[in-house]
């Protein structure tokens, strides 16, 4: 590791190491009354470690990139001909550091980043990660409990699923698009898919065939048919077992 002699300059830059994807922590809030300026990312192809690139960062700063072991990158940061700072990337790890409003980061590949706070057009992008619903708990005619469920993709995705346990919560089993019926003690669970949208329906075999259809997203009960269903009867829990 080569040693780094800070000045004692107001715009020494701080710098860490973080492991890859930590550089989601940069983004802290803002009040720079900078304008918003990007620089482009040098990847540093391996060649000699005494030929560096540079990258003209957001401040106008430059930032000089060596290509110092494998897996190991350095980058000398100057304002003029002063030396703020050097950042070291190691191991896969990506390094930053700040000074004055100006961002720096340092990838494992050698790339360099900058921004000033305030500005958006450099800024590394956090990809939101997709967050599944809660399961709508039906109680149906049988006795027994529907859990519905989709994945993180949303109804109408294809992640819908339905988990059919006793009322003390133990499960029966489950199905989904791929396996959309099951049948236990003469009772009929099946999810359909009805245009963009999907059912979950429970039909009673045993009692003359009456259906009670749910919205699957709100679980709430859209039709029904036949006598039983009509007068809101269902048979008892039974032995699924």
């Amino acid at each position: 590791m080569r040693s780094t002699r800070r000045t004692p300059r107001r715009t020494t830059l701080r710098t860490a190491a973080v492991v890859v994807g930590a550089a989601a922590v940069l983004a802290v809030p803002v009040g720079s009354a900078f304008a918003d300026s990007s620089a482009g990312v040098g990847a540093v192809a391996p060649g000699a470690p005494g030929a560096p690139v540079v990258v003209r960062l957001a401040d106008g700063a430059v930032a000089k990139v060596y290509k110092t072991g494998p897996n190991r990158f350095e980058a000398d940061i100057f304002a003029g001909s002063t030396k703020l700072d050097t950042l070291v990337s190691r191991g896969g790890g990506v390094a930053y550091g700040r000074s004055d409003g100006l961002r720096v980061v340092l990838q494992p590949n050698g790339g360099v980043t900058s921004w000033m706070e305030g500005g958006e057009k450099s800024r590394p992008k956090v990809k939101a990660k997709a967050v599944a619903p809660a399961p709508v708990r039906v109680v149906m005619p049988d006795g027994r409990i529907a859990k519905l469920a989709a994945d993180g993709a949303g109804e109408g995705a294809g992640g819908e699923r339905a988990v059919i346990s006793l009322p003390d919560g133990e499960v029966l089993g489950a199905i989904d698009l791929r396996h959309p019926s099951a049948v236990h003690d003469g009772w009929t669970y099946k999810l359909v898919r009805d245009g963009e949208r999907v059912k979950f329906v429970v039909i009673d075999g045993r009692g003359g065939g009456s259906s009670w259809v749910y919205d699957f997203g709100s679980g709430k009960l859209v039709e029904a048919y036949g006598a039983g269903a009509r007068a809101g009867a269902g048979a008892g829990s039974g032995g699924l077992r």
